[in-house]
């Protein structure tokens, strides 16, 4: 992993020790590097909340919400699946037929992308505010 781009992860497994009582139909899933994450979700999805890093030019630490729409993507040549983004994933989920009525982007701004498996203090502090986030988006 590269350390921030890990902040997903950890927000999961955050979320796994968190007490989702209306949460019914809920799935957690860890898509990490996987390019084809859409063979994981399940057939029917009303909300679809993605949790990542995402570059916005802001300090480390800001969190971002955002909708597919609001991508605007620089295609550049992909030579591992560890250069597979939200885009990609939003692609593959496209063309699989999985059609979520809706998709939220939560994606908090890295600042350390090098290679380990802690994310930075900065981004651990912000662990908590994110999943409160997260749980405001389930129970919409």
């Amino acid at each position: 992993m590269l350390k921030d781009e890990g902040v997903g992860i950890h927000v999961i497994k955050a979320l796994q020790k968190t007490p989702l009582k209306d949460a019914k139909g809920l799935t957690i899933v860890d898509g990490g590097t996987c390019p084809d994450i859409f063979y994981l979700l399940p057939e029917e999805i009303d909300k679809l909340i993605i949790v990542d890093a995402v570059r916005g030019g802001d300090e480390p630490g800001t969190i971002y919400r955002f909708n597919p729409k609001d991508i605007t993507c620089k295609r550049e040549i992909i030579t591992s699946v560890h250069q597979l983004g939200i885009w990609e994933s939003l692609i593959n989920i496209e063309n699989a037929e999985v059609n979520p009525k809706e998709i939220v982007i939560i994606g908090v701004e890295p600042k350390e992308i090098e290679w380990g498996l802690e994310i930075s203090s900065e981004l651990q502090k912000k662990v908590p505010q994110v999943i409160d986030l997260v749980m405001k988006e389930i129970s919409r």
